[in-house]
C-alpha cells in the first residue's frame, strides 16, 4: 500500500474538517498520492554560544538562523558590518551562503535615525542578484547598547 498523505495524519476537534480528512483517508487508498518526503535530520550549530537559543538549525534544506547581534561596536555602521559578518560565518558553517538567502528581517533601536545608515551597508552586503524578502522595522531590542539585530534564512541548494 501506499503511504499516509501527511494531511490524513492530522487530528482535528473540528467535525467537518474530520469528514473532509476522512475522506481524503479513504479514497488514498485506491490510489497513490504524490509521494511526500520528510526528513528528521535536523542539524544545530552555535549552541554553545547561549544557553537559550542555537545561532542556526539546518533542516530539510533550509538554513534557519537567530537574530544576530553585536555589542562590541560603538555605532550602528560598525554593529551592522559585525552582525553581517557573523550571519555570514554561521552561513558558511552550515554549507552555503548570501546568495541563498530567502528571508531577512531587521530590527532597529531607532528607525528614523539609523535606517539609512544600515541600508547602506545592507545594499554593500546583499548579494544584488539574489536578494532576499525583507522585512524592517523599529524594536527595543535586548540590551541598551544594541542598534540592530538580523535574522535570516537561506537555502542549501
Amino acid at each position: 500500500g501506499c503511504p499516509p498523505h501527511p494531511i490524513t495524519m492530522l487530528r482535528s476537534f473540528n467535525p467537518i474538517a474530520r469528514k473532509v480528512l476522512s475522506a481524503s483517508a479513504s479514497s488514498a487508498s485506491s490510489r497513490c498520492p504524490k509521494a511526500h518526503h520528510f526528513s528528521s535530520n535536523i542539524t544545530r550549530l552555535g549552541t554553545d554560544v547561549l544557553p537559550t537559543m542555537s545561532q542556526a538549525v539546518v533542516h530539510n534544506g533550509v538554513v534557519y538562523l537567530s537574530g544576530q547581534v553585536d555589542g562590541t561596536a560603538e555605532d550602528l555602521v560598525g554593529q551592522t558590518k559585525n552582525v553581517l559578518a557573523k550571519i555570514d560565518g554561521y552561513l558558511d558553517e552550515a554549507g552555503t551562503d548570501k546568495s541563498k538567502l530567502l528571508t531577512s528581517t531587521i530590527w532597529l533601536k531607532d528607525i528614523e535615525k539609523d535606517f539609512g545608515a544600515m541600508n547602506e551597508v545592507w545594499n554593500s552586503w546583499i548579494d544584488p542578484e539574489n536578494k532576499p524578502v525583507r522585512a524592517t522595522t523599529e524594536a527595543s531590542l535586548a540590551r541598551p547598547n544594541l542598534l540592530v539585530e538580523i535574522q535570516v534564512t537561506a537555502s542549501l541548494d
